[in-house]
């Protein structure tokens, strides 16, 4: 399990969000992986920010798959409950703390409101399967996971990717692991600045 914070490469994953958003508009089901979702922060700060750039009735369209292969530390009770400390939200911006948490039963704890919570589930997969969780995905975000595979896991994972996805979808990965050559084919980049790509083929 990838460890990551809340807002964390905020801007790859409004890039991936306002490019996945013109790709889907009009789609009556708008499905996501966020694979590699730790305790969920990155899940959840990619549904707020879908729910800031969408209408309310397009975002009732969407369904975010998140999944993490670590099941040690039990991160689906952590993510099904999203529920977390007041201090992991100090890089949220006050706007997005007051429209998207609401005060849970611990001490300075919040948890993530029911219009999120509604468009999220929750799953084990270990992406070395090689097996897709699902299919006709408009956008696939897996960052902060790829750097802990070898070279040749990671082509495999792309080419993975390329099937899961819709076509013309999009990925974004971390802005330090490039897209391999052997995978070039596959994708094209659409932002000269962050690892998003639309699905070639």
């Amino acid at each position: 399990m990838a460890f990551t914070f809340f807002m964390r490469d905020q801007p790859t994953l409004e890039h991936a969000a306002n490019h996945m958003i013109d790709y889907a508009t009009g789609r009556s089901r708008i499905k996501v992986w966020d694979a590699g979702c730790a305790l969920g922060q990155e899940t959840w700060t990619i549904a707020m920010i879908m729910a800031e750039r969408m209408n309310q009735y397009g975002f009732r369209n969407v369904r975010i798959d998140a999944t993490d292969y670590d099941s040690a530390n039990n991160f689906g009770d952590v993510v099904t409950r999203a529920v977390y400390p007041y201090d992991e939200l100090k890089r949220t911006p006050s706007e997005l703390l007051e429209k998207y948490f609401e005060p849970a039963d611990s001490e300075n704890h919040l948890r993530v409101v029911p219009l999120l919570r509604d468009r999220v589930s929750f799953r084990y997969h270990d992406l070395l399967s090689l097996k897709p969780v699902g299919r006709d995905y408009c956008l696939i975000v897996c960052k902060n996971v790829l750097l802990h595979f070898s070279y040749e896991q990671r082509v495999q994972v792309l080419g993975m990717f390329h099937d899961a996805l819709a076509p013309g979808g999009y990925l974004a990965c971390e802005n330090t692991q490039k897209m391999p050559p052997e995978a070039a084919h596959l994708f094209r980049q659409v932002v000269p600045d962050a690892q998003v790509f639309k699905k070639i083929g």
